[in-house]
């Protein structure tokens, strides 16, 4: 029996606890076992055709707004997913983030981003109209990429958060009123996109006084136990891209019990709990334990970008992540991108194409793939530099692991090697080092494990050595004794001591 593709947006990728759990009971009542999230944060599951009418029913009672075997209307992204506990905005918080979603009286059809400027876990430049935050409270860079293109344009000016929705719908009509000029065409003027827009509404605008400043790329560590100030963020990614609508309902239980009012998604198809008391850890212990839930995997297996509900892809990806940790291979500060389609906008540093257009009838001995980086390895570049084309997939691993080699190898030349880290001799005048304290420090969610303070909830009196302990799990995150690394205080993040 045929089945069909529903496909839910969740507006920056926040939902409630209590609009999830509704969403889950109309899929489970339909027969759907499992869930999805995308790369632009949607959720997305599959339907027998004998089951439809009464999805539609209890989805349109519930007011949840779906496309069925379509994607005419992608979901606007936000990073607010990881504000306070992956990074801190300066002025950009989610009420920000809320007035502006809050404001869209229109569903458009254009892929829209809205990022801060200072994190690197959300892509920038993977919509078609990418909002950026710039210094200046409230205003926003703007940059364009025409549809079907990678085309990029600076808007002249920069944006007023409340000028997003309507300048948003401003340019997506002119675009579509004007294909012949602006949609999937090799050549585009944005300038002359920018007069008919202007000519025709009336927007907050202030001057782009400094250009904006890509980040060097680090993507946090995204997945188990973490902790913020005195609460707990949980992440959780799943190998195969599912979550059962069991273990989803769950966690929704928890959440409306505990009083977590929201849950966040990711553009790398996990999803986040913030705001976790340290009293309730042990209600989530229990859910995870219940459906077998994994939550320490390899950085190098959570990097990875790979299509929507592309199984070839992610086949491949797990394919190249275990010759990868046969091989032992470091990828910090890189991220990789598998893409079978063309202009699917996914986020890399380090991208495969596939040459086979028949991806079923594929024959690993005649697969070929092309491999190019971006510029400085940045993900959010979108100039991209071929390293080699015609790889056979016994050859690819092989290749890939020479890139990150050479991507290494550019680390290690003097000129990226200036930080205070590296030098052996104190510039003349800096003020005397302040006294540090060593310490073994968890490197999965950077917790702290101090000899003066030893370990209460481990049971572990004060002045107890490290090195002392047979056997020792993180507090946090349960990782092993062998997962704590030296490290001074002075030198650690603030939150984390």
């Amino acid at each position: 029996m045929r089945k069909h593709l529903v496909k839910v947006n969740l507006p920056g990728g926040m939902v409630s606890a209590g609009d999830l759990y509704h969403l889950l009971e109309a899929a489970e009542k339909a027969g759907a076992g499992n869930l999805r999230f995308g790369n632009r944060q949607q959720a997305v599951f599959y339907v027998a055709e004998d089951k439809l009418g009464a999805l539609k029913q209890d989805l349109l009672a519930a007011d949840i707004m779906f496309e069925l075997d379509a994607d005419t209307h992608p979901n606007i992204i936000s990073a607010y997913a990881i504000e306070d506990v992956l990074y801190h905005a300066d002025w950009l918080r989610e009420g920000v983030y809320k007035d502006i979603l809050d404001l869209f009286d229109y569903r458009p059809q254009l892929k829209i981003n809205l990022v801060d400027n200072n994190q690197t876990f959300f892509p920038f430049f993977t919509g078609n109209l990418n909002f950026i935050a710039s210094n200046t409270s409230n205003y926003w860079y703007l940059y364009l990429r025409f549809p079907k293109t990678n085309l990029l344009y600076a808007w002249p000016s920069l944006v007023y958060s409340e000028d997003i929705p309507g300048l948003s719908s401003a340019i997506e009509s002119t675009i579509f009123a004007n294909k012949e000029q602006f949609y999937d065409q090799p050549h585009i003027e944005g300038n002359t996109l920018h007069r008919l827009v202007t000519a025709g509404g009336s927007f907050v605008v202030q001057p782009v006084l400094e250009p904006l400043k890509l980040p060097d790329f680090k993507l946090p560590y995204y997945e188990g136990f973490n902790r913020y100030g005195s609460k707990l963020w949980l992440g959780i990614y799943r190998r195969d891209e599912t979550f059962s609508v069991a273990f989803l309902k769950d966690v929704c239980r928890i959440c409306l019990k505990t009083r977590v009012g929201q849950l966040y998604t990711t553009p790398w198809k996990s999803i986040i709990i913030k705001g976790i008391e340290l009293a309730d850890r042990d209600l989530w212990d229990m859910v995870l334990c219940r459906h077998r839930i994994n939550v320490r995997h390899a950085s190098n297996e959570l990097n990875w970008q790979v299509e929507d509900l592309c199984d070839y892809g992610l086949d491949l990806k797990n394919y190249l992540v275990r010759k990868f940790n046969e091989e032992d291979v470091r990828t910090y500060r890189l991220c990789f991108a598998i893409k079978t389609q063309p202009k699917t906008g996914l986020f890399g540093s380090i991208i495969i194409r596939t040459q086979q257009k028949c991806l079923q009838l594929s024959d690993p001995d005649t697969e070929r793939f092309d491999i190019s980086y971006t510029r400085e390895f940045n993900p959010n570049s979108k100039d991209y530099i071929c390293f080699r084309n015609d790889v056979s997939r016994q050859e690819l691993s092989s290749a890939l692991i020479a890139l990150c080699n050479y991507f290494y190898e550019l680390q290690s030349e003097p000129e990226h090697m200036a930080g205070a880290l590296y030098m052996e001799e104190e510039a003349p005048g800096e003020k005397e080092q302040q006294p540090t304290q060593q310490v073994f420090q968890c490197k999965n969610c950077l917790t702290i494990y101090a000899e003066a303070q030893g370990d209460e909830q481990n049971h572990i009196v004060a002045g107890t050595p490290f090195e002392t302990l047979a056997i020792y799990n993180c507090p946090t995150c349960e990782a092993p004794k062998a997962d704590f690394v030296p490290a001074t205080l002075e030198a650690l993040p603030v939150g984390h001591i």
